[in-house]
């Protein structure tokens, strides 16, 4: 049986950064953002904690793709993809299903 994924994207408290990342634990994944377990990553550098759009697969297949269309994808359409999900940019991690 395959298991699910996501791709999410996070930011920092001023939502001048944005970091597109792949999972199958969206809650566990945007958790160690938030405690920095890998304290020389590209997130624990730029203080990203903050999640503000994701979406979730049936597939992490399924999910890779997306994340490769996103990243492949302008600043401004990601802003876009938050902006239309996420107009107050809320962290949303309060908001995830346990």
């Amino acid at each position: 049986m395959e298991r699910g994924g996501y791709i999410y994207i996070m930011t920092n408290k001023n939502n001048s950064v944005l970091y597109v990342g792949v999972t199958n634990n969206l809650q566990a994944r945007v958790y160690e953002h938030k405690i920095r377990v890998y304290k020389k990553s590209f997130t624990a550098k730029y203080n990203i904690d903050k999640l503000v759009y994701f979406e979730g697969f049936t597939s992490i297949d399924e999910a890779i793709g997306r994340e490769k269309q996103i990243k492949a994808g302008s600043r401004q359409k990601k802003l876009d993809l938050i902006n239309s999900y996420n107009p107050e940019w809320e962290d949303l991690y309060n908001k995830l299903q346990p």
